[in-house]
């Protein structure tokens, strides 16, 4: 495969953003709707009478030098009767935490955790979930709404995983008082849509940080060129990473690319590398419903040891 060279790239108009002008507008299948309604939270994320972990919010923090000039909310899960002092607990790092960490969202993650380590399916385990950065201004490239979000998340570069790494960890480990386990395999970071493919992104720049990934509805398209990940996959050193993929048959289809199709591609090429990796393809739309209800079965299967 020959590359473009710079002058085609920008003959093509592929150096910039097209013209909303002239772009169909995505359809949206009648059944969709009801299609997505038949995923319910797993039922993990209800289960009763049993030890409950701790959340506690940082709210508006903006101490960063990496994506300076932006404001986040951050929640951490601590797990029943969680001791800093004689475990180095696991890690589950969750982009757009707030659509995680919700008690009665799609998801409820702190919920599913206290149900599998109740039950002897997972580790002690802190969860972090950090919401996408708000620009005091706003972002100069593009001009998609959620500008900040897309220009953290998007990227394919190391620079949200050294984000992560450099300046959200030591804040959970200093107020936690404890370090995390540094086993990459015990260590997750799992987003939704760009959260998605953010989270494969930073596995793939930085495998020691992250050993597992959990994409829903990753958006493994044409944004910021994240369509380029199946390629990637297939003629690269393997990552020594375990990911699961979820998408439907109602995911997003619209001018950066389909969602359904590009999670196949990615899938396949998974699959040719021979990475470990599942994916679940059903009927939902871009939503968490189905990620939730798949989300216990999905922390099982990326945190096994067998």
């Amino acid at each position: 495969m020959m590359p473009f060279d710079v002058e085609t790239f920008i003959a093509h108009g592929l150096d910039r953003l097209p013209e909303n002008d002239y772009l169909p507008q995505p359809r949206v299948h009648p059944t969709a709707m009801l299609d997505d309604n038949q995923y319910n939270p797993c039922a993990e994320a209800s289960s009763r009478s049993i030890p409950r972990g701790k959340v506690q919010k940082i709210r508006d923090w903006r101490d960063t030098e990496i994506f300076p000039e932006t404001t986040r909310d951050i929640w951490i899960y601590t797990p029943p009767e969680f001791d800093p002092q004689k475990v180095r607990p696991a890690l589950a790092f969750f982009n757009d935490g707030a659509g995680y960490v919700h008690r009665v969202g799609p998801v409820r993650a702190p919920a599913v955790f206290d149900s599998l380590i109740h039950a002897g399916k997972l580790p002690s385990i802190v969860g972090v979930f950090v919401n996408p950065g708000t620009p005091d201004e706003p972002v100069p490239d593009g001009s998609y709404p959620d500008r900040g979000r897309s220009y953290e998340y998007d990227s394919v570069t190391p620079r949200y995983v050294k984000f992560v790494n450099d300046e959200v960890l030591p804040l959970v480990e200093s107020t936690l008082g404890c370090e995390l386990n540094p086993d990459p395999r015990m260590r997750l970071i799992c987003g939704m849509s760009s959260g998605g493919i953010c989270a494969f992104n930073a596995a793939w720049h930085d495998a020691s940080a992250f050993g597992l990934v959990l994409s829903h509805c990753g958006s493994f398209t044409n944004i910021r060129g994240g369509h380029n990940y199946p390629y990637l996959v297939r003629t690269s050193v393997k990552k020594p990473i375990r990911v699961f993929l979820q998408s439907g048959k109602h995911d997003l289809d619209n001018w950066l690319g389909n969602w359904p199709l590009a999670n196949q591609q990615l899938a396949k090429a998974l699959q040719f590398a021979d990475y470990e990796y599942r994916f679940v393809y059903g009927e939902g739309m871009h939503s968490l419903r189905h990620a939730g209800a798949i989300f216990a079965d999905s922390l099982r299967w990326l945190f096994s040891t067998e």
